[in-house]
């Protein structure tokens, strides 16, 4: 359990992306960063800048997605690591994002593209590396060459210094039974982000309360009407979650047209200390 409420939010750089701006979009056939693109605009900051606004905000744990890193080379992953370290900001995670270990024409290559961004992550110190499991849809076979993927990357890893994890997410772990299934083939070396955003429907709640007793992080996005907070919603997924016995930290995920990008986080930071209080005091 982490020592208190505050230590348990973190914010993923997905949701600063308009304040980046610019990703270098991944070539699953390279190991090379590829090309500055301003996909958002230009950006107001750098991914270096952020240890540092996110302390000004209160906030001390941090996940980087794979395609906002603008090197790999070993003086920038030093030069990001210290600036990690004089923030007192926590590399939380290393979120990997490409890849499909269930795809039978391309999971060899992917588990070695995969493999290389997890020596990325343990560089850069990253307590973990979120894998993306696959993305056919999640028949016997496809779910036996995932975890037979997962199981060989956390292999060529073992005794590293972070954790592996997978994400419900995408077509593969589409489903509650399919992230068991998963999870029970790969026997403990591979953990579970849980992501209250990537499911929908009637059953979510349902859903999400089988899976996060086996969650160790989570993805906790909020959505937003009109630049407010869907406090109905995103209550309901943190009580699932506590009720679940979840004790990890919570990633806020924003990325709604409004309010700002700050102003959504710091909405989303209130909202889950409040209904952790809230949650402590009853």
């Amino acid at each position: 359990m982490l020592e208190n409420a505050e230590g348990r939010i973190a914010v993923s750089t997905w949701s600063l992306h308009r304040t980046l701006g610019v990703t270098f979009p991944h070539d699953l056939d390279s190991n090379q960063i590829g090309p500055r693109e301003e996909t958002y605009g230009p950006g107001s900051a750098r991914l270096i800048d952020l240890p540092r606004l996110l302390k000004s905000h209160w906030i001390s744990r941090i996940e980087i997605c794979s395609f906002h890193l603008p090197s790999r080379d070993a003086g920038y992953i030093a030069e990001l690591r210290d600036a990690l370290e004089g923030a007192g900001v926590r590399l939380q995670t290393l979120l990997i994002e490409a890849g499909d270990l269930s795809d039978p024409a391309a999971a060899r290559r992917d588990r070695d593209w995969i493999s290389g961004w997890v020596e990325t992550a343990i560089a850069l110190g990253a307590e973990h590396a979120r894998i993306i499991a696959g993305r056919q849809r999640p028949s016997r076979e496809a779910l036996d060459l995932a975890a037979e993927g997962l199981n060989a990357i956390a292999d060529r890893h073992a005794g590293a210094p972070l954790r592996l994890v997978t994400e419900n997410w995408l077509d593969l772990l589409s489903a509650p039974e399919a992230v068991h299934t998963l999870l029970d083939k790969t026997q403990g070396r591979i953990g579970l982000n849980g992501d209250f955003g990537n499911w929908s429907g009637p059953g979510k709640y349902d859903e999400l309360a089988s899976i996060f007793p086996r969650a160790e992080l989570c993805h906790a996005k909020a959505g937003f009407a009109d630049g407010a907070l869907e406090a109905d919603d995103y209550g309901r997924c943190i009580d699932v979650a506590e009720a679940a016995g979840y004790t990890g930290p919570y990633t806020l995920i924003f990325d709604a047209k409004a309010p700002d990008e700050w102003a959504g986080i710091n909405a989303e930071r209130t909202f889950v200390l409040d209904q952790l209080a809230a949650r402590a005091a009853a």
